[in-house]
Order: structure tokens, then C-alpha cells, then sequence
């Protein structure tokens, strides 16, 4: 199996997580996922690209390098409500709580930063 193959593969299952996990971005994964799937697997890259939900996504980013406002709300919504969530309920420590802090912060500041696709 090739490099890209198997990075492919490690960034697939980590944004698998992310859908679960509040601190673990979903998106960054795929989009690097499908980079990597498109330099060393036609079929893996078509099966991304076909998923309703994350298809286009990753479609629009690979083509037009934006994602949709509605993709851009959601995002930043849910790292607020999950983050902030698991900043204020779940987390104990101060460490922790500015490591997670920390984190949220980088992602919506990469969220923000996202072009928006503007009508094809």
C-alpha cells in the first residue's frame, strides 16, 4: 500500500473521530484525506467524493479552494456549542481547560479564515 494510500486512510479514520469527538476537527481531515486519496486511489477518491454529506464539501474545495456559507455557519456553530460545552461541563484542570480553550480557538480562527463559494 502507498504512502498517500495509507495516510489517506489514518486521516479518514481521524475525521471519522471528529464527528464524534467535539475537539477533533471533521473537515480538515477529509479534505486531506481526499488530497491524498486522489494521489494514490481513483476508487477510494471516487467513494469520498460520492458521500452525500461530505462530498460536496470536499468537491467544492478541491475545484473552487471555499466551502458553503451554510457548511461555515454549521462549523463554527458546532465548535461553539461542542467546544464551549466541553470547556464549561466536561472539562476539569486549568490546564486542560486552556489546552482546550487553545484548540477551539485554532479552529474556529481557520474556519473563519475559509473562503466562502460564492453562486456557480
Amino acid at each position: 500500500m502507498s504512502l498517500y494510500k495509507s495516510l489517506g486512510f489514518i486521516f479518514l479514520g481521524l475525521g471519522m473521530i471528529g464527528v464524534f469527538v467535539p475537539l477533533l476537527p471533521t473537515t480538515p481531515f477529509l479534505l486531506v484525506s481526499a488530497a491524498c486519496f486522489a494521489k494514490s486511489s481513483d476508487k477510494w477518491h471516487r467513494w469520498l467524493l460520492s458521500n452525500r454529506i461530505f462530498g460536496p464539501i470536499i468537491k467544492d474545495w478541491q475545484e473552487r479552494q471555499c466551502i458553503s456559507f451554510a457548511t461555515k455557519v454549521i462549523a463554527i456553530s458546532l465548535v461553539v456549542l461542542f467546544g464551549g460545552g466541553s470547556l464549561i461541563f466536561l472539562l476539569t484542570g486549568l490546564k486542560l481547560r486552556i489546552l482546550a480553550a487553545l484548540l477551539i480557538a485554532t479552529g474556529l480562527f481557520f474556519v473563519c479564515r475559509l473562503a466562502v463559494c460564492q453562486n456557480k
